[in-house]
């Protein structure tokens, strides 16, 4: 079974500084119908304008994962990191038993473009972490690219969750498909570009919930960069 996202359905919010598009529930956005997915609570598409960014605010109990577009995000947080997320970076912090990070875009005319994604983890209360890593395009090319997992296979950053994110870039006759095993979900969100799963057009911000099925197919990619979700 496959429930589609479109990319017009999910929740808008401008803060002037900010403009955020919210696959599932967030902030000020509330559908009951869209509450998260599996172990998947969070999908937030943000443009941050130059020179702005989010202020020193505190988590907890949570894993968050920023996939830049484009542009850069400074990272500082009350674990001592300070880092500058570029695209082809994957960030975890995992907020645990509580965490204080700003984000800010320092360009002077460019705006950065990125997912901030959350994933609620298998335990409450864990110390709080921290990791980047770089996945070049070429490691994403017409593949599917494990760049976040429980235990930090080939080469990922570390979630604490039976839950893998993967990476694709998608153009012309470059496919790629995943196996699901019984009883396991899949998310899959077009970051840009037009991608076809498993015989179903996407196009940028739209999404696919799938559940029911025993393999993932993506072809007929456009300029399309795709994130995986395989969930509980």
């Amino acid at each position: 079974m496959i429930e589609l996202r479109r990319a017009s359905e999910r929740g808008h919010a401008r803060h002037g500084w900010l403009e955020s598009y919210h696959s599932f529930s967030f902030a000020d956005y509330h559908d009951p119908a869209h509450m998260g997915y599996s172990a998947l609570r969070v999908i937030n598409e943000d443009r941050v304008q130059p020179g702005t960014g989010f202020g020193t605010h505190g988590h907890r109990d949570m894993e968050i994962i920023s996939y830049v577009l484009e542009g850069a995000l400074a990272h500082q947080d009350s674990m001592g990191n300070g880092s500058t997320i570029v695209p082809g970076d994957v960030q975890r912090m995992s907020a645990g038993r509580g965490v204080m990070h700003s984000e800010f875009n320092h360009e002077k005319h460019a705006t950065t473009h990125f997912l901030q994604i959350w994933i609620e983890p298998s335990a409450r209360g864990i110390a709080p972490g921290y990791e980047q890593k770089h996945f070049d395009a070429a490691s994403k090319r017409g593949r599917l690219r494990l760049v976040a997992s429980p235990d930090g296979a080939d080469g990922s950053v570390t979630i604490h969750q039976d839950a893998r994110i993967y990476a694709g870039l998608f153009d012309g006759a470059e496919r790629a498909t995943h196996a699901l095993l019984p009883g396991r979900k899949a998310y899959l969100h077009l970051a840009r570009g037009k991608l076809t799963v498993n015989g179903t057009p996407l196009e940028a911000g739209d999404a696919a919930k799938i559940a029911g099925v025993a393999e993932v197919m993506l072809q007929r990619g456009a300029g399309a960069e795709a994130l995986l979700f395989e969930l509980p």
